[in-house]
């Protein structure tokens, strides 16, 4: 049945699995500066087992109105865009470190 959670065996209205790995990862963003002195926030941390990564860089890059990639299991937004990630991943449940 699709409708059933493999791991805690809820229904998927229901589960909070994914909620409990949000939770549990710990979340750092950092800026970095890059070539001729471009800042690029680095969003690291994930289990990307649990998470797609994919939707989650493309919530982040609306969110901030920039361009980004994933990369070697770390979001790189263009800019710096600290709060407004921080702001982002707290509404979607995840703990987040800024530094």
């Amino acid at each position: 049945m699709s409708g059933i959670c493999d791991t805690c065996g809820l229904p998927a209205d229901i589960c909070v699995c994914e909620e409990i790995a949000r939770e549990s990862q710990e979340i750092t963003i950092h800026t970095v500066e890059r070539r001729y002195g471009k800042l690029v926030t680095v969003v690291d941390g994930f289990d990307s087992s649990d998470i797609d990564m994919d939707t989650l860089c493309s919530k982040l890059k609306a969110a901030c109105a920039c361009g980004g990639t994933r990369r070697d299991g770390k979001i790189e937004l263009q800019g710096d865009h600290k709060g407004k990630v921080k702001a982002v991943l707290v509404e979607l449940g995840f703990k987040a470190d800024v530094r």
